[in-house]
Formats: C-alpha cells, structure tokens, sequence
C-alpha cells in the first residue's frame, strides 16, 4: 500500500461525527481521508519518504466549513467597493462616501455600501446628504441587510424615479413630503434603480469572483451555497473549466426561472462535486431593521405596520409546488413570525400533495419564531438555515423593533437544536462578514457588538461550540445534498478541512473571535497557508 499525500498529526482533530472523541492526527492520500487516529497509529501507518508532514502542534483541525448562505459574487465585488459599515454619524456617511467616489473615475456607479442607520439612532439616509460629493458619480449603496439601499439624485435621475414614480408591489419608496423620492428604496423597489447599472463584463465578475475564492479560503471556508444568479453560475462554470474554482459551490438561482433551471438540468445534469446547481431561492418577506420582515403583530416602534410580503403569496406558493413537483431544491427566505408560519404551512402542504421524497426543503433565516414553530422544523424535516451573525448585530435594536416578548423567540440557536431540527449556518456575506470564527462566536456568546450584553443577548439560547461547528460542517453539507462527501472527517470522505491557530475547544469563549485559520485544504490540496 503507497503511504500518505499529506499527515497532520500532533494536534486535535475534531472529526465532526456525533459521539466521537477527537483524534490526534489524520492522513490523506490522492485527495481523500485514509485513516484518522492517534499520532502512533497514523504515523506508523501512513508516513513514507514521500509523505508530507505537517506538526499542527496542539492547533484544532475541523472539517472545511461551508457556509450554507452567501451572495458571493457581490461579496466579491464588496471587497473593492465603498464600506459604509463603521459609519456612526450622518456625517461620516457623507465623508467615507466622499472621499470613495474622489478614487474613482466620474461617471463610476458608486455600490456596495453596507451602511446601518441605527449606528447613529434610526433616521434613514436621504439622497441630499451625498449630492454635494457626488456631482458626478450615481450612488446606490445598499444597508447591510440588503433590503434596502440610498441612491442619490443622480442615480434616481438616470432610473427615472421622481415624485410620480408609483409604489412597487413588494417595495417602498421613501418620499419627502412634497412626494419626491427622499433617497431610500425598500425590497422590490430597489429593482427601479438596479435596472438602470449596468450589468458587469464576463472579466469583472471573474475578478470578483477570484476575490471572493480567496477571502474564503483564508478563512477556512471549503464549500459556500449562492444565494445568486444565472450570471453568478456562468462564472462559477468559467472558473471550473479554467481550473480557477480550488473550492466547492452550490450555486442557487432565483426561483421565478424555475422553468430555466428545470430545463438547464436536463440539459446539463446537476454538476459535479466541485460545482453543483439544482436550488432555487425565492423570498417571502424583507427584514426587521428594514421594517419589512412579515409579523403577525405590528412593530414596536413603526405601529403602523406589521411589515411586507416581498412576493405575491399566490405566485410563490405556485412556484413552490412546480418547482418541488420536478425535484428541484426549494429555499425561501423568511424573517418575521408570520412569514416562516406561512412557509413552513406551504412546505407542509405541499409534501403531503406530492409524496415523500429527500427534498431537504430549506427557510433561510428563520429568524423570528412562534414558540410552536420550533418542533415543526424537526417533524416536517425543514432545514433552518440560519446566520448567527445576525444576532450580535440586530441585537443591538431589536427589542426597539419588536418588543421584549418576540425577541424571545428570536435566533433561537439552543431551541431549535435541542428540538432536533436539521440546523445549518452560514453568513448571509455580504450583508455579514464571512468569517466562520466570528459566527461560531457569535452562536456560542451571543455577546452584541455594542457590548451592552456581556453575558449574552437572549442568553438562554446560546450553544456550544460543538453544536455550532457541527451546524458550520455536517448541517450545512446536508442542507447542499454533499454530506455524502464532505462535511466530517471520516475515513472515505474527500480531504476538506481548515486548521485554526489554536485549539477552539479549549478555550474561553470569548477568545474564539480572535482565532485565525492557518491552513486550509480542499480535495488533500492545501489551498491556503497563512503567511504565504
């Protein structure tokens, strides 16, 4: 028997299979795991004169982590476009924004943004704080949810938004009083001024996408699911054939072209381990610090709302039971408690209309439940696909938002796992940052980033690290239909996993945020190395 590619030994090797006790050392050969044990074993075992052997000295390996939930070519074009992010003033709004479009060419759409208005109380930007610094550049810079976005007055001008502009079903313009656009456009009226940038070249969204791979990598993160396009998969399938995709990705398109995808399936199979498709991703409602997440009780602070359906609920609930009635994969976002009641009726129904079969239906999100919504995930087999992030970020307002009651019942990590639902995690990149440690962190803590809750917002539904990495590795795996593959360490299985600087196990809590990702590797290839 020829000896190993590549052993890792003298660390602790967290094999993410229920009820094991880490290992000491692992070994791969031609890009799958061959043997995982103690450190004599595997190196009696499998060390040759070829065999290259890496001391991990104490470090934590773990499985590859997937993100179940990304918009990762936008991520991708974020990392060299204007960040709002740390703004705190209306005045460093309009400063950072100033200072971004003086770097680039007149005439540049000006993007990205990922600005959050309750970092300076809650008044939501207008199109005259940026006019002045940006005579020559449209603007339309998104909040960081996503669901909503400033564009200036030159971006409203060339979208033809004005006063007379109506109201999009699913949206909201954000007007003056005279009726004229204040700036803001919510959910589906942001299609008003998205229509008018112009579409990207084959060659910048390859550039972003090869920056997008490579902030990944450097974070331990093997495998995303893309919450995307078709334009997003037509690069992901450029990269593939150029032997430029080191990573693994379930690419999601939008599921009003469910006819496309079914057709495209046909034609070209689902892909290969490396790049698979087959998902569909649809919306029922926006999001809480938009106001426009679905609940069955107006908001706290906005009563005169109970938020929006994004989508008409007929025509989502069709495109459910096509798309499920020819075998595709049904994912739909769903934030408020009403909305992912709405969901999880739907999915109930339509199961029960077209028969038992593994459609791992997903909600993205799932981020305000009903107490009774909780054990639904687990008897109707719905993947809870949820992003950990958000609760150290929303929890900073949220109870302003929907009062002390419903927050109960939000990002409810320790329920729905003690419940058994099938969890799996991920980012929400770009609206989140990417990075796995500060989401583990974020599930384990739930400390918000004010630091007003030391001991944890909604303590009682923090978790531990185990059940976090699990959601990170195997729960996400399952949630892309990889699991066979990927997603724990075991003997079999393709060679994806991350090595952290140190041992996550055994640590405070608090100190998983500043844990870094050493070395990655995909397929037994080391893809990413710190410092090199």
């Amino acid at each position: 028997m020829s000896s190993a590619d590549l052993v890792l030994t003298g660390g602790v090797v967290w094999t993410g299979v229920d009820g094991d006790s880490p290992a000491e050392a692992l070994a791969i050969r031609d890009g799958v795991i061959v043997a995982v044990g103690s450190e004599t074993d595997v190196r009696a075992g499998e060390v040759g004169p070829e065999t290259e052997v890496i001391d991990l000295a104490g470090r934590l390996v773990t499985p590859g982590i997937i993100d179940a939930h990304t918009h990762f070519v936008t991520g991708g074009f974020q990392l060299s476009s204007v960040n709002l992010r740390s703004a705190a003033t209306p005045e460093e709004f309009t400063r950072i924004l100033g200072e971004f479009a003086a770097s680039v060419p007149p005439g540049t759409w000006i993007t990205g943004g990922m600005w959050d208005h309750e970092n300076w109380g809650g008044e939501l930007p207008r199109a005259e704080w940026v006019d002045a610094v940006t005579p020559e550049h449209p603007v339309f810079v998104t909040r960081l949810d996503g669901h909503m976005a400033l564009a200036n007055s030159l971006a409203l001008q060339l979208a033809g938004v004005t006063a007379a502009t109506e109201e999009v079903p699913g949206g909201e313009i954000e007007r003056m009083p005279d009726g004229s656009p204040a700036g803001v456009l919510k959910d589906e009226a942001m299609n008003l001024v998205f229509s008018a940038i112009p579409d990207p070249s084959d060659a910048e969204m390859d550039r972003a996408l090869d920056a997008a791979i490579q902030h990944s990598l450097s974070l331990g993160v093997t495998q995303i699911h893309d919450m995307g396009t078709w334009a997003n998969l037509a690069a992901y399938r450029r990269a593939h054939a150029e032997g430029r995709l080191p990573m693994r990705i379930y690419s999601v398109v939008p599921m009003a072209t469910w006819e496309r995808l079914r057709d495209f399936v046909a034609e070209e199979g689902r892909g290969d381990d490396r790049l698979w498709w087959g998902g569909l991703k649809a919306f029922v409602d926006g999001s809480l610090g938009s106001t426009t997440a679905w609940f069955y009780e107006p908001y706290t602070d906005e009563p005169h709302t109970t938020g929006l359906l994004t989508t008409d609920t007929t025509a989502l609930k069709s495109w459910i039971e096509s798309a499920d009635a020819e075998g595709l994969h049904v994912i739909v976002h769903a934030i408020g408690d009403r909305a992912n009641d709405w969901l999880l009726d739907v999915y109930r129904d339509v199961a029960e209309a077209h028969g038992p079969r593994d459609r791992r239906f997903r909600i993205e999100h799932a981020q305000h439940l009903t107490p009774e919504a909780m054990a639904r995930f687990r008897d109707q087999e719905v993947i809870p696909s949820m992003q950990p992030f958000h609760a150290i970020d929303d929890g900073r307002w949220a109870e302003k938002r929907i009062g002390p009651d419903r927050i109960r019942t939000t990002y409810a990590f320790r329920t729905l796992a003690e419940a058994g639902a099938p969890m799996a995690f991920g980012s929400d990149w770009v609206v989140a940052p990417l990075s796995p440690v500060e989401g583990m962190y974020a599930a384990v803590t739930r400390r918000t980033l004010d630091g007003a809750n030391p001991d944890g917002w909604v303590p009682e539904e923090k978790v531990g690290l185990e059940v976090a990495l699990r959601a990170y590795t195997l729960g996400s795996a399952r949630a892309g239909f990889s699991e066979g593959r990927v997603g724990s360490l075991e003997v079999g299985k393709r060679a994806d996993l991350a090595v952290f600087d140190r041992n996550l196990l055994d640590i405070d809590s608090v100190e998983i945020w500043d844990a870094v990702v050493d070395l990655t590797v995909v397929d037994g290839e080391v893809v990413y190395r710190r410092g090199n």
